[in-house]
Formats: C-alpha cells, sequence, structure tokens
C-alpha cells in the first residue's frame, strides 16, 4: 500500500513537473511572438516617420519654389491643371457613356416609343401616347436575355418627336454610338417633307458629322400592307434632301447646330455621300420585328 502511493505520487509529481515545463514552453514562445510583434510595429513606425520626413521635405521645396515664382505664373500654372483635370475628367464621362448609348429620333406618331418597349420588355405595351420627356434608360436587350454569358446593356434614349421638343437631342448626340431614325412608312408620303427636314438637320448637326455618328433610318410599321418599302422611303428621302440642299444655307449665323454641307456639289444627293455611315431598314414595333435595330445595335455596341 505505502509503496503503491508513493508511485502514485511520483507520477503527480511527474505531470506538475511536465506541465509547469510546457506552461514555461508556451510562455516562452508567446512571449517570443510578441516580441516580434512589438520588433514589427516599431519598424512600420520607424518607416512612417521616415515617409512623413520625406513628405515634409517635399512640401517645404514646393512652397520654397512657389515663393519664387511670380504671381501671374502662380495662378497660370493652377489654372492649367484644373482645366487639364476637367477636361479628362469630361473626356472620360463622355467615351464611357458613348460605348452604349443608343438614341431614337423622328416625328411624333412614327413608333419610337414602341419600339423602346420592344427592346426592353419584348412587348409593345398596348400602344402608347406621344412621349413629352424622353425615355432614357440602360438594359439588356430583351432578346438577349436567356443567352449565356456576359451581355452588355445598352443605354436606349427616345427622344420626343415634338417640335419644340427636338431640342432635347443634343444633350445626347454627343455620347452617342448610334442614332435610330424611325419613319412613319404607312404614312410616310404627306410626311415625306417634314421627315426630310427633321432628317437633314440631324445629318447636318456637327456632333453626328465629326464624329460620323452611324444612322439608321427605320421604316416602321412595314407589316401593314399599304407600307411603303424601304427603298421607296430611302429614294423619296433622298430627292427632298437634295431640294433642302439647294433652299437652304449649310453654314448658319442663326443655327449653329447646321454647320456641315450634305452631298457633292453638282451631284443628285444620296446617303452614300454622307461622312457618316447612313443605312436603311425595315421594322414593325406592334409585332416585335425588329431584329434589324437589334442587329444596328450590337454593331455598335458590341456585347
Amino acid at each position: 500500500m505505502g509503496s503503491d502511493c508513493l508511485v502514485g505520487a511520483d507520477i503527480a509529481n511527474d505531470f506538475v513537473m511536465g506541465y509547469n515545463g510546457t506552461y514555461r514552453d508556451r510562455r516562452r514562445k508567446k512571449g517570443d511572438v510578441m516580441g516580434k510583434s512589438k520588433i514589427g510595429v516599431i519598424q512600420m513606425e520607424k518607416g512612417m516617420e521616415h515617409w512623413l520626413h520625406q513628405v515634409s521635405q517635399l512640401v517645404s521645396h514646393i512652397e520654397q519654389w512657389i515663393q519664387q515664382q511670380p504671381v501671374e505664373q502662380i495662378y497660370i500654372s493652377v489654372a492649367v491643371v484644373v482645366i487639364a483635370s476637367v477636361f479628362f475628367v469630361l473626356l472620360h464621362r463622355v467615351s464611357r457613356s458613348k460605348a452604349n448609348t443608343i438614341v431614337f429620333a423622328g416625328l411624333s406618331g412614327s413608333g419610337k416609343t414602341i419600339l423602346f418597349y420592344q427592346l426592353r420588355d419584348g412587348s409593345p405595351h398596348q400602344g402608347t401616347v406621344t412621349s413629352m420627356e424622353p425615355n432614357d434608360e440602360t438594359f439588356v436587350l430583351h432578346s438577349e436575355l436567356e443567352k449565356k454569358g456576359k451581355i452588355k446593356p445598352v443605354r436606349v434614349v427616345d427622344v420626343p418627336g415634338h417640335s419644340r421638343l427636338r431640342t432635347k437631342l443634343d444633350e445626347f448626340l454627343p455620347v452617342a454610338a448610334g442614332l435610330i431614325f424611325v419613319v412613319d412608312a404607312l404614312d410616310f408620303l404627306p410626311n415625306c417633307r417634314v421627315v426630310a427636314e427633321y432628317l437633314y438637320d440631324i445629318l447636318t448637326m456637327a456632333s453626328v458629322v465629326k464624329k460620323k455618328i452611324p444612322v439608321l433610318i427605320l421604316c416602321n410599321k412595314t407589316d401593314k400592307v399599304t407600307a411603303h418599302s424601304k427603298e421607296f422611303v430611302r429614294k423619296q428621302l433622298e430627292k427632298e434632301i437634295d431640294k433642302l440642299r439647294t433652299s437652304r444655307t449649310a453654314i448658319s449665323a442663326a443655327d449653329v447646330t447646321t454647320e456641315f454641307a450634305l452631298g457633292v456639289p453638282g451631284e443628285s444627293f444620296s446617303f452614300s455621300q454622307c461622312q457618316n455611315k447612313v443605312t436603311v431598314a425595315e421594322a414593325s414595333g406592334l409585332s416585335g420585328d425588329i431584329s434589324q435595330a437589334e442587329l444596328f445595335i450590337r454593331e455598335h455596341v458590341k456585347p
């Protein structure tokens, strides 16, 4: 019995000694880690102090340089920096917006808004009323919703066709990747002159010509039996624009948007003479036949 107690005591003593040794090892390791952490913090603080010292010296040098310069030169330098900064910010915004913006234009009643809804929702929404404000939305084309992979959204802007609201077009053309000019092919002849005048104004705008914005003349409502074909619409518009060239002054002080002449002097006008690409296609907003409009959009707004 006594020997058993002694053995038990030895075991307990070994356990205590082992535990104490393990505890001391852990404390030693913990102390090493904390020591390394403190060293790291001290080094970081020294690095920060060195960096702040360098910044302070740089600021001091700049202040000395500024004090040595004439006041006029300082103002000019600041102005140049500010103007350059604003320019690059605006350039970045314009280039970023232009990458995916398609503008719809045309007379009231031509079907622009129905085409807008078809592109967005795949539905004409039981017809529409005349728009008084632009429809401006960014979305994935409805026909591409089921496609796999990353599809780039398109910003589509439907500009009202009323004559007093067409000036809103100026807000969006500078960022347009393309313009779709919608023509009512069903009721075309009575409005041919007015349509040609509006299209003439667009094709001679500085923002369209300088940026060579592609234009699609989209003959809408071609599902109707009495609608005119795209070739008929194209030829009639070319004839009317040819007449307008002789009755209008291309450069007008009263209208700074009309800065460029159309066509080739001495030759009958055709859309192929335009500095920007002009094409003609057909569509039907009500029936949902808008494939030509979608092809134009994806040609100029890459997925």
